[in-house]
């Protein structure tokens, strides 16, 4: 995978035991796909998500996100195109752009309200991930990043099985139980075959706005002991960041910044 053109009709390569893989748009060409993923929800992988999306696009790369969290989609409200129309060539779907240039497809972009609830079963959320992956016109991107729905599922097996994903970031929160349901995520990326990039603790701390310390207020950190339990590289313990989660509810996300993040965008530079 480390040299893969995400074409399977011009490769040679045998991949039988990813044989699901849906074709990529023909007038795309997605140079690495990253599912950033959690064994339950909560723990901010929306949120990590465009982090990650942000700081890739602050290196010059041309970035798009998937919103494959299709019963909960936050991405477009995170980057403020909740209430853009997608538009279409008449064959193909068209992503909408956010102010800095992120490119995004979320079902919220598809429904009549942002509180209209996406009542389907699982083979139709299923048929939509890879819609996405296919249908949309994604043009040229250095980094795609999947916002996978929580679990290890129908729809996230979708994902591993249908998206030609080059790694996964998992991320989790500092509670001991959190911890242990790192460990399904990790199996289930290894069972398919696919690459653990590292993890990710959100929600570490607080910092006190008047002496700096850091507030512990799920208590002790298990990052670290997570990640060496798994063998995984641990990048970034994030805080909890009030400015954070008001610039997203606003849809102001990349106009974030705080001195913390610089140490989290060192981390993901070699990703």
């Amino acid at each position: 995978m480390a040299n893969c053109s995400h074409n399977c009709e011009e490769c040679n390569q045998d991949c039988s035991e990813r044989s699901f893989l849906a074709p990529m748009n023909q007038h795309s060409n997605v140079k690495k796909v990253i599912g950033v993923v959690s064994g339950k929800g909560g723990v901010g992988k929306s949120s990590i998500t465009a982090l990650l999306a942000l700081l890739k696009q602050r290196e010059g790369k041309k970035v798009a996100i998937l919103d494959g969290d299709i019963t909960g989609p936050s991405i477009g409200r995170v980057f403020g195109v909740e209430h853009q129309q997608l538009l279409s060539n008449g064959e193909d779907i068209i992503p909408v752009t956010s102010t800095a240039g992120t490119k995004i497809i979320s079902a919220n972009l598809m429904l009549e309200t942002s509180d209209t609830p996406v009542i389907w079963r699982g083979p139709v959320l299923a048929g939509l991930i890879k819609q996405f992956w296919s249908d949309v016109v994604w043009g040229d991107i250095d980094y795609m990043f999947v916002d996978m729905p929580p679990g290890t599922g129908d729809v996230p097996l979708t994902v591993f099985q249908s998206l030609p994903l080059d790694g996964i970031v998992i991320v989790t929160s500092p509670q001991e139980l959190v911890g242990m349901i790192v460990g399904k995520a990790v199996n289930m990326a290894k069972q398919m075959n696919i690459p653990i990039i590292g993890l990710v603790e959100n929600m570490s701390y607080v910092k006190c706005p008047d002496c700096d310390k850091k507030i512990y207020i799920f208590g002790k950190s298990h990052g670290q002991e997570t990640a060496d339990q798994y063998g995984l590289d641990l990048l970034g313990q994030l805080p909890l960041d009030s400015e954070l989660t008001q610039l997203s509810d606003l849809g102001k996300v990349e106009d974030f910044y705080a001195p913390w993040l610089e140490n989290f965008s060192e981390k993901i530079k070699n990703i």
